[in-house]
Order: structure tokens, then C-alpha cells, then sequence
């Protein structure tokens, strides 16, 4: 029996355990990312660990997210990531060089590796035939620091595609098709890797896109082959020496196969407030809109503003519409200038934002009350663009050019023949806000500079042989990390300030939580299916910790969040009977017998509920390692007790 191309890489990659679907692997890690939103706490613990000299074959450090500098902390942040890495042996991609995906898969990306990053949609990697994964920020300090990162062993999904796309059709559009064949759940423990005759049809920036938003469908990560139009891709970057052909077996065997016919998909739009959402353009045709948003990781190549620009071209917004653009990296910007399509979107009435995140992390371009914003963003979660009772739809650069001429939903096949965009054969290339790390020697001299919003890092405890608490939350199903700990301009600064951040968990969903949970001393909160999906940022976990949460109950977990639940010493459980969720309320007194020594060597646990003592069995899904990890009360206790 063949291999996937996912099993390849794992092979290759293979540190410890079987390549057996389910059970836990470790992978030896090539590459890492952080991006500066959740970099901070990961070089903490880079530092806590009292690792001299990362051990990756490469790392960078991105400042891509809290680019909104209004007061010292995100200039701080900013300036303690430049000194650590410079320290440490990371590259550091300054403020203005662009998002952390599109600069990877231009400058760093190459077939075959392996790479983890504190960012959820690390797996726009795959694009060129890398395994990326996202990953809590511990982890990804752990791999840098020379250290396996596990995963569950995950199934994999072949993606048949066919035909070729339609103009006016975009990769966006692929991928909320899948989207809307398999739902926010339908990746969840799998890799989905793309094949068929379509596949060639496919710029790498193209599927970059695709694999960018497998992070919606739960998936571990996304991948492509890695071909000619991946030859011709770093070529173009002057990167052709690192061209690895990738293809999977012709006797591989997938674990589900799903098809997709480029030639006849149309123009696809995410309702809010949810990727899988998705409804025809054509269904939503004329209906007002308020606000467009263009870039993000998901779209923001050059291919994406060269079609952009040229359908704006000799156009006027309409004066109803608020428009912007963010080049996702200073090399797209710098072609835009040079070609001269900057500048048919600025006459346009378009506004031009940094090459950041932006508007995606709700840092700013927040819509208008109610509004209806069209973005090419990749999440459309109820309130992460700062606006709480706006509606984010998601779309293709194609669909949202189209209506922030007209000011509806408007579909662009009914405008008739599409532009032609021809991408060059050579990229300009200037990696001067690339700083290189200090040789090593040079490195013991250096300092690191840390601003005052930046405090310690919370420390888990050992479970207590008891647990006999209370449910400080009730949640229900699809719960995102954005629910959690939310983003935005407001909040973002705090990301390396514990204490101050924990004033704002939970409170989409519940304004008085924090205060609740302090005042009861922490508890336990109880959430339905997919519980934290989204973001792979470790606040979601940590914050809670801080608040002295000491169990999470679910019906089921989003795979980042229970690693990073792990982590910090958080004990995820699941109903063993989904109806009972319907058996505990907010309030009510818990108790758990034997607690520590279940976590120890056991697969399940009682829980004992409210006065009448309802007893509900739980399930404790655990590796070995997980069961050590929590003993110790967190990964960064255990780390200390191992060397």
C-alpha cells in the first residue's frame, strides 16, 4: 500500500510513535513562525526554558498582527521580540514587511518540510507542499528549542478536483465549497490533501488560499502537491534550488475522498456568522452593503491585487461604500507600485492599509453598527471585527471588487468578460527588513529589552486528589477562541499582560464572567460541540488558567485548544453521553472523586453534580505524555522536571 503525500512528510519527519490514525506522533519540526499577538509569550517561554540558541532549521519572527501602535505596549512588544530573537538565532521580519503567511510562502516556504507556528493558519503553507500545522505558542518554543511536536496521527482526506474555474470564479470560492461540503467540523483529526487534473490548473498562490482556510474546516492542516507550478512559484522568488517534486503514490489510500469541479462552481459567499455558511452570490445579489475589506493571509498575493486593481480600473467606489486594500507583504506592495496598479486603486476611492492583518484581527476598519461588511478575510465569527452587531459575509476578491463598485452583493459573472491578469516570471526580491539573528557568540553580550505590560507567565498547579468546585460557565456548541479571549485594537495590546487581559474572557458571551470567576475562585466551565475552534492563540487557555478554571467539560474539542487546555495544566474532558449536557446548569456544585488519580491512569471519571448528586460518567481521552503534562500542572512545570 502507497503514501499520501501527509504520509511522506510524517514519515520523514517521524521522532516517535505510529503512523497508525489516532494514536499520538511526534514530529521533528523544520521550520517555525510566531507572529507578534502571540510571539511574545511564546519567546517568555523560549526564555523560561533556558534554551541559548533555537535548534530549528529555521525561525522567524513576524510583527504582522498589533501593527496599531495607539499607546507603548504593542511598541514594546515589538522591540522585547527584536532583541529575543536577535539573541536567540530568529530571523525578525519587521512592521511593514508583511503578514506572516505570505511572506513565508514567499521568502521561506519549501516542499517536503515540516512547519509549526503560533498562528492558526500556519497550513497556508501547504500551498507549496509543506506540512504546516498551527500550534499553541509553548509548543512551537518547544520545537524550537529542539523539542518533538505531537499530534494525533490524523486521517487524510483526498480532495478530488476537476475542471478548471470560470471567470470570475476564484480559489476562495474552492475552498467554501469544500467548506460548505464538509462544515467547520468536517476536518477535525484529518489533513486534506488536494488531487485531479484541476490541481494544474492552480497557481501555488491559489492554493495557498485554499489551504489557508482548511483552518475552518477543523483540519489539522491542508496540502498540495508540490509540481511544475511550484517549480515555477520559487523561481520566480529566486528560490528554485529548494523545488522538491511531491506527489502522493498511485496506490495510496485515503480515509474519505471528496469531489470538486472547478468548471462548475460560481461565485460562493460565508453568511455570517460562520465560514460554513455558505450560500450562492447570486442568492444574496442586491442586498446593500456598507463596507469592503480586501487582503488578509487568505488573500492578499499579487495575483489577488493585480485582479482587484484591474476590475477597479477607471472605476469610482460607491459613495456608499468604505473600501480598503492590505498588501499582504511589502514585496506585493512594491510590484503594485511599480506596475502601476496601486495606483488605479487608489484613484478608485480604495484605501490603502499596511501590509498587517488589519481588519481580519479586528485592529481597526471595524463596520458601522449593523453594517454589512463584504471581506476576503477567512472567519466572519460574531463580533471579531470589532463591530458586534454588524454582518461579515466572506468572499473572493472577484465578489467584493464587483459590489464595492455597484454597493450590493453583487455577482461578477453577470459583468462579462473577466480582465486578464498575467503574473511575472520574476518577483522583486528585497529582504531588507529581514533581520538576521546574532552569530552566537556575539549573542551571550546581548540584552533583551522588556516594557512594563509585559508580566509573568502564569503557573498551573498539580490536580488535587479531589476536585470539588462549581460551573462558572455555560456554553453552547462551536464556541470559538474569538468567544474566549477575544481580539481587536482594545484588547490586542494586552497580549502579554495576563492580568489585565483577563478582564475581557468570555465577555462576547458573558460580560460579567471574569468578575464571576475570580470572585468563586475559578471552577469549571462546560461547553457543546467543537469546543474552541478557531485561532491557535494559547490565551484562550491561559487566561482561563489565570481565572483558576481547572477543568473544561465538552462534547467535543477543537484540536489546538485541547493541546493548549494540556499545556497550562486545564483538564479537558468529554461527556460521555452528549443528553447530559442538558443535565448540569451554571451554578450548580461539582465533585470528582479520585480526580489526580484518574488523570493518572484512567479513561474515565464521575462527575457529581448539584445537590441530588447526579452522577454523569466523563471521558479522559489522554496520551501518556498528556497525563505527565497535567500531573506536573502544565507543560513548562514538566519541561523543568525533565531536564
Amino acid at each position: 500500500m502507497g503514501y499520501t503525500i501527509v504520509e511522506k512528510i510524517i514519515k520523514n519527519h517521524l521522532v516517535c510513535g505510529e503512523m497508525k490514525a489516532g494514536s499520538e506522533i511526534g514530529l521533528r519540526i523544520d521550520q517555525t513562525l510566531t507572529q507578534d499577538a502571540t510571539g511574545t509569550m511564546a519567546y517568555l517561554q523560549l526564555e523560561a526554558m533556558e534554551i541559548e540558541r533555537v535548534k530549528t532549521e529555521l525561525s522567524v519572527a513576524y510583527i504582522d498582527h498589533n501593527t496599531l501602535q495607539s499607546g507603548f505596549e504593542n511598541a514594546d512588544d515589538h522591540r522585547y521580540i527584536q532583541t529575543v530573537a536577535k539573541k536567540h538565532g530568529v530571523r525578525f521580519s519587521r512592521p511593514g514587511n508583511g503578514i506572516c503567511h505570505q511572506v513565508h510562502l514567499e521568502r521561506f516556504g519549501i516542499p517536503g518540510k515540516t512547519l509549526i507556528g503560533s498562528d492558526s493558519h500556519t497550513p497556508t503553507a501547504g500551498g507549496i507542499g509543506m506540512l504546516g500545522m498551527g500550534a499553541g505558542g509553548l509548543d512551537v518554543a518547544v520545537a524550537m528549542g529542539g523539542g518533538a511536536y505531537y499530534i494525533t496521527m490524523p486521517k487524510v482526506i483526498k480532495v478530488e478536483l476537476l475542471g478548471a474555474l470560470s471567470d470570475y470564479v476564484g480559489a476562495k470560492d474552492v475552498i467554501l465549497e469544500v467548506l460548505r461540503q464538509l462544515g467547520v467540523k468536517g476536518g477535525v483529526g484529518a489533513v486534506i490533501e488536494y488531487a485531479g487534473e484541476g490541481v494544474k490548473t492552480l497557481s501555488v498562490p491559489q492554493r495557498a488560499t485554499i489551504t489557508n482556510m482548511g483552518a475552518e474546516l477543523g483540519a489539522t492542516s491542508s496540502i498540495f502537491p508540490s509540481d511544475e507550478a511550484t517549480r515555477a512559484f520559487l523561481k520566480a522568488q529566486g528560490r528554485e534550488d529548494a523545488y522538491v517534486a511531491l506527489a502522493p503514490d498511485a496506490d495510496a489510500v485515503y480515509d474519505a475522498i471528496y469531489t470538486v469541479d472547478l468548471s462548475a462552481l460560481k461565485p460562493l459567499a460565508a453568511c455570517p456568522h460562520s465560514p460554513d455558511n455558505v450560500k450562492p452570490v447570486s442568492s444574496l445579489a442586491g442586498m446593500k452593503i456598507d463596507q469592503v475589506c480586501i487582503g488578509s493571509c487568505t488573500n492578499s498575493s499579487l495575483a489577488d491585487m493585480l485582479t482587484v486593481a484591474a476590475m477597479l480600473k477607471g472605476k469610482t467606489i460607491h459613495p456608499d461604500v468604505s473600501l480598503s486594500i492590505s498588501p499582504g507583504s511589502k514585496q506585493v506592495y512594491t510590484m503594485l507600485a511599480e506596475c502601476g496598479a496601486l495606483a488605479d486603486m487608489i484613484a478608485a476611492g480604495a484605501r490603502i492599509l499596511e501590509c498587517a492583518c488589519g481588519p481580519c484581527i479586528g485592529m481597526g476598519f471595524s463596520p458601522k453598527s449593523k453594517g454589512v461588511s463584504l471581506r476576503t478575510f477567512n472567519r466572519n465569527f460574531l463580533a471579531r471585527s470589532g463591530t458586534a452587531d454588524a454582518s461579515v459575509y466572506l468572499v473572493s476578491p472577484e465578489v467584493a471588487a464587483a459590489s464595492a463598485i455597484a454597493g450590493v452583493f453583487t455577482d461578477p459573472t453577470t459583468l462579462g468578460v473577466a480582465p486578464r491578469v498575467k503574473l511575472p516570471t520574476k518577483f522583486t526580491i528585497n529582504d531588507n527588513l529581514i533581520e538576521l539573528p546574532a552569530e552566537p557568540e556575539a549573542a551571550k553580550a546581548l540584552g533583551v529589552e522588556r516594557g512594563p505590560n509585559i508580566k509573568p507567565i502564569p503557573k498551573g498547579k498539580a490536580p488535587d486528589e479531589t476536585l470539588s468546585t462549581k460551573l462558572i460557565l455555560k456554553v453552547g456548541d462551536n464556541i470559538t477562541t474569538d468567544h474566549i479571549m477575544p481580539a481587536g485594537a482594545k484588547i490586542l495590546p494586552y497580549r502579554s499582560n495576563v492580568p489585565k487581559l483577563s478582564e475581557f474572557c468570555f465577555t462576547v458571551c458573558d460580560k460579567d464572567f471574569p468578575e464571576r470567576a475570580l470572585k468563586e475562585g475559578g471552577g469549571v466551565i462546560l461547553g457543546g460541540q467543537n469546543y474552541g475552534q478557531g485561532s491557535s492563540r494559547e490565551h484562550a487557555a491561559l487566561v482561563p488558567l489565570y481565572l483558576g478554571v481547572k477543568a473544561v467539560i465538552a462534547k467535543s474539542f477543537a484540536r489546538i485548544h485541547v493541546a493548549n487546555l494540556i499545556n497550562f495544566g486545564i483538564v479537558p474532558m468529554t461527556l460521555k453521553d452528549e443528553g447530559d449536557y442538558d443535565k448540569i446548569s451554571e451554578g450548580d456544585s461539582l465533585r470528582i472523586e479520585g480526580f489526580a488519580e484518574a488523570i493518572r491512569s484512567g479513561d474515565e471519571v464521575t462527575l457529581v453534580v448539584g445537590e441530588n448528586e447526579t452522577r454523569l460518567p466523563l471521558k479522559l481521552t489522554l496520551s501518556q505524555r498528556q497525563r505527565e503534562i497535567l500531573l506536573a500542572g502544565g507543560a513548562l512545570n514538566y519541561a523543568k522536571s525533565e531536564s
